[in-house]
């Protein structure tokens, strides 16, 4: 299966937070999934750390260069992915999110998270905790 990280279940798997449930932890350990992180995460996390959000207060760069040690692969935002934003409705208002439902969709994988309103986007989302 394959997986796309919302920013905060990818903040909650690198820093080994209580947070994450034990059922999305063993998926993310499971040799059978393929867990993804999105350009679209990082640059989340730079803009909203730079705006002193203090959910999101990561160095991006040191981030980056855990990823690697968890087997967490990089997707990069293509135009397609871009696109696909323009056909979703308008049940959310966070562009970070959007995109990255739009890359779930897109891929296709499943697109894991804490955030409820995501949920509203259809089977490609799967609602933690």
């Amino acid at each position: 299966m394959c997986l796309l990280l919302d920013t905060h279940v990818l903040l909650w798997a690198v820093g080994m937070s209580a947070r994450l449930p034990v059922t999305v932890r063993q998926l993310l350990e499971s040799p059978g999934n393929e867990i993804y992180y999105s350009a679209a995460n990082l640059w989340e996390i730079a803009i909203k750390s730079g705006l002193g959000r203090t959910d999101f207060q990561v160095d991006p760069e040191r981030l980056l260069e855990a990823l690697p040690a968890m087997d967490f692969a990089e997707l990069p935002i293509t135009a397609r992915h871009a696109a696909t934003v323009a056909r979703l409705p308008p049940l959310h208002k966070d562009p970070f999110d959007r995109l990255l439902v739009a890359q779930s969709r897109t891929e296709p994988m499943i697109l894991l998270t804490n955030d409820e309103g995501l949920s509203q986007y259809g089977d490609n989302v799967r609602l933690i905790g």
